[in-house]
């Protein structure tokens, strides 16, 4: 097998989050292409129609228009993001123009890397060329089980599964620097079906990993599918933090230019502020997020009703802060005083 067994996350030489709270300029920020789903996977809210008519979500791709000023706003920011992650709630590939955001993205320099997650169903040989020219870094891909009939039963998805392999193939051979990361869920496949994921994809990616169940999505029933309660999602230790790291590094942009204060934010309960009217950078730097921020680093995570349940702060490998909060709320307060009040 060529792919090295690593996930989608990096794990190593990681810089030390607690060093460099607050951030003038955000590590992550995920900018959704599309918010729907070809997919209707039993895990996940996003295919669910008649669930986001439900929580008032509309569904939507992001306009070209709204991106270009997205990316125009990050490189306002006094120095490049490390990622931008074009990914949130959907398959990204059902924006038509998605080379031409990772493009636009690349020849702005706002980025140190462009990076997103896909099921891969969309790929083709002309797509995937557009892609790999337009510069994108890195593509994870989410494997949702070894032949035709997983894909139906955990997706609700008519695959050609042949097809699949072949049109990721393709990506590979051609990926010109590309990296390639191919994943799937270890809890619902047998272990014949393990080995079989590493020899079908162990030769046509850099990364593989195999990963388990995780309750991402707050107040949503996985349809039968269990929360690893063992392990973590990359098989380390379950370990629950107070303080959540991801306020302090990353936000989101759904495809209707709203913004997040998180990524698993499916039911736009967590805004925080709207492009359409407001500068990325001033979002960034806005009271709504900051309550958020002050609001973990007092410990008072228990006390949110959606955070409190978050279960990436607990299987998803969060770093972990709790240590540092009273001293990283001591410079955060200093920070937000004299340094964001004078902007």
């Amino acid at each position: 097998m060529k792919a090295k067994i690593k996930p989608r996350i990096q794990m190593e030489n990681r810089v030390p989050l607690k060093d460099h709270i607050p951030l003038s300029t955000p590590w992550v920020i995920f900018v959704d292409p599309s918010d729907i789903c070809n997919f209707n996977c039993r895990f996940c809210p996003s295919g669910d129609l008649e669930l986001m008519r439900k929580v008032g979500r509309k569904i939507t791709v992001m306009d070209f228009d709204l991106y270009k000023k997205v990316i125009d706003d990050i490189c306002d920011f006094d120095k490049p993001i490390k990622v931008l992650r074009l990914y949130k709630d959907g398959e990204p590939l059902l924006n038509a123009r998605f080379a031409d955001m990772v493009k636009y993205a690349k020849d702005s320099g706002c980025a140190e890397r462009i990076d997103t997650t896909t099921n891969a169903s969309m790929l083709d040989p002309e797509r995937n060329l557009k892609i790999i020219n337009a510069g994108l870094d890195r593509i994870n891909i989410s494997i949702e089980g070894v032949n035709a009939e997983q894909y139906l039963w955990l997706s609700n998805y008519r695959i050609d599964f042949d097809e699949l392999v072949s049109n990721i193939k393709h990506f590979y051979d051609n990926r010109n620097g590309c990296e390639m990361i191919i994943k799937i869920n270890g809890d619902l496949i047998k272990a014949e079906d393990k080995e079989k994921f590493y020899e079908i994809f162990g030769d046509i990616c850099d990364g593989i990993f195999i990963e388990h169940a995780m309750g991402c999505w707050y107040e949503f029933d996985m349809g039968g599918i269990k929360q690893n309660d063992k392990f973590g999602i990359y098989g380390q230790p379950i370990k629950e933090v107070e303080v959540c790291p991801y306020v302090f590094y990353s936000m989101s942009i759904n495809s209707n230019g709203t913004a997040s204060a998180c990524f698993l934010d499916w039911a736009r309960k967590l805004l925080i502020g709207d492009v359409k009217t407001e500068s990325v950078k001033d979002i960034w730097y806005g009271e709504r997020l900051a309550e958020y921020q002050k609001l973990f680093l007092e410990k008072k995570r228990n006390e949110h009703p959606i955070c409190s349940k978050c279960s990436q702060l607990s299987h998803g490998q969060p770093v972990d802060l709790d240590d540092e909060a009273k001293r990283l709320l001591l410079i955060w307060r200093n920070w937000r005083k004299y340094e964001v009040s004078s902007m």
